[in-house]
């Protein structure tokens, strides 16, 4: 049975399987710390770019250096993660064994028939992303302050628990532990629906006249960001996750059916209301800053010109008002050379706030 890591000194080498946005990620996270990462991918060149970007060394110098990987990491998509998880634990038979895969009762499944040694398999999925993928993507901050999920089978042992929670640390991510099938079913609601909603609202837009898509604003934008995640992955995610998505997708379908009812009636000002009403009640469900419970924020909009240093100058006043900035949103202006900058502040410093950036000459609207 191996030690419990308790910090970055102890920790490590650590072989990451798969080079893409979040194998390299968490490649990019762990060298920041100073532990030794090895790399492997099927890609060459998804391997070369991420060598060549610092995020680990080679794993074919890892037998040749002696190190013998005390973690490793599967980052590849579902379809194939329980293969590789299995032969990751027959490969290495004294190491602890975590993959990073975004659905996780199916995958663990098919590393227990596939022959994994379940003893020191502890599923993970630390719930970041972004909406670009490929080794070139990858971020040394991105799961920094975000939740990183463990779902430990009823099997695995309590020091090798213990190690994939420390490799989420390490990263910067709060752990946080689930069973596979509550995952799962989670995710279906706060991610794998999202993403189909977001792709279906976008390809809207790929038949739209273009009269009408060049007048988009920020909400669309929003609405669609997401839109432009990788299609191979999101297909497996998807599949692999097919019940509970087809759960939450039965669900919506028939609150919108129930909308499109309500809308073809003289009367339906009161049930579109409440049906709004509804959808705000469940957005200050969501999480707010630090994970503490949403807090709505006065936003301040400055137009400020499009040009080099401008988006600095503005930063710099507001520290020099002293007011502490929640959130911010950047919307450019239709046919201007400029932007409007959405500050999120406390609503009690709104006013300090306004008076702070006119009289430094900024446009406040």
């Amino acid at each position: 049975m191996s030690t419990p890591r308790n910090s970055s000194a102890e920790f490590g080498p650590v072989l990451v399987i798969g080079a893409g946005l979040i194998g390299g990620s968490i490649g990019l996270a762990l060298r920041r710390k100073g532990i030794e990462v090895f790399l492997e991918d099927a890609d060459s060149q998804s391997l070369a770019t991420a060598v060549s970007m610092g995020v680990g060394r080679d794993a074919d110098t890892l037998a040749q250096s002696g190190a013998v990987p005390s973690i490793v990491v599967v980052a590849v998509p579902p379809t194939s993660a329980g293969t590789v998880l299995a032969q990751a634990t027959k490969r290495f038979p004294a190491a602890t064994v975590t993959d990073v895969t975004s659905v996780k009762a199916s995958v663990l499944e098919h590393a227990r028939v596939a022959g994994a040694d379940m003893e020191r398999v502890v599923g993970g999925h630390p719930m970041a992303g972004r909406e670009t993928a490929g080794a070139a993507s990858s971020r040394a901050d991105l799961f920094d302050d975000r939740m990183w999920i463990l779902t430990a089978p009823e099997t695995a042992q309590s020091d090798r628990i213990e190690q994939v929670r420390q490799l989420a640390l390490l990263c910067g991510a709060i752990p946080h532990d689930m069973t596979a099938e509550d995952h799962d079913v989670a995710v279906a609601l706060i991610s794998h629906v999202p993403q189909v909603l977001s792709s279906a609202l976008a390809g809207q837009l790929a038949s739209a006249p273009e009269g009408h898509v060049v007048i988009a604003g920020q909400g669309l934008r929003d609405m669609t960001r997401i839109a432009g995640s990788d299609s191979q992955l999101w297909s497996e995610i998807l599949s692999a996750n097919s019940t509970n998505v087809q759960g939450v997708l039965r669900g919506l379908m028939s609150t919108l059916e129930s909308l499109q009812d309500e809308l073809s009636r003289a009367t339906a000002t009161e049930s579109v209301r409440k049906f709004l009403e509804r959808g705000g009640e469940g957005r200050l469900r969501i999480p707010g800053k630090h994970g503490a419970g949403n807090v709505e924020f006065t936003e301040v909009m400055v137009m400020i010109a499009d040009e080099p240093g401008e988006l600095a100058r503005l930063f710099a006043a507001v520290g020099e008002v002293d007011v502490n900035l929640e959130d911010v949103r950047i919307e450019h202006v239709l046919g201007k050379p400029s932007g409007l900058v959405g500050l999120f502040v406390n609503p009690v410093s709104t006013t300090e706030l306004i008076d702070g950036l006119l009289s430094r000459g900024f446009d406040v609207r």
